[in-house]
């Protein structure tokens, strides 16, 4: 799809509706501006959410993962005191 576009005196462009509905751009949507040998090249900015975390949440997340590891840990001393693996075995008859 091609439009002609018009920069105002302030330097702002206005693109169509139907271009921003063919690119599905919203109000607010970041555009990236760039020049290349065929000229300018205008495509959609890829912006990231940003969660900032209170210190209660911070709280939230050791707590998890001090659970996580003492699971893991209770799992290791589990599997330490469990029957040799086939493998093992297997090369205990070689022998």
């Amino acid at each position: 799809m091609k439009a002609t576009l018009t920069v105002t005196s302030r330097g702002m462009v206005t693109l169509p509706a139907k271009l921003r509905q063919a690119l599905g751009l919203k109000p607010d949507d970041h555009l990236i501006a760039e020049t290349t040998p065929e000229g300018l090249l205008l495509r959609p900015a890829v912006t990231l959410p940003v969660e900032l975390y209170t210190p209660e949440r911070e709280r939230e997340f050791d707590a998890a993962e001090a659970e996580l590891a003492d699971l893991l840990k209770r799992k290791g001393a589990v599997a330490k005191g469990a029957a040799p693996s086939r493998r093992k075995r297997a090369g205990r008859r070689a022998r």
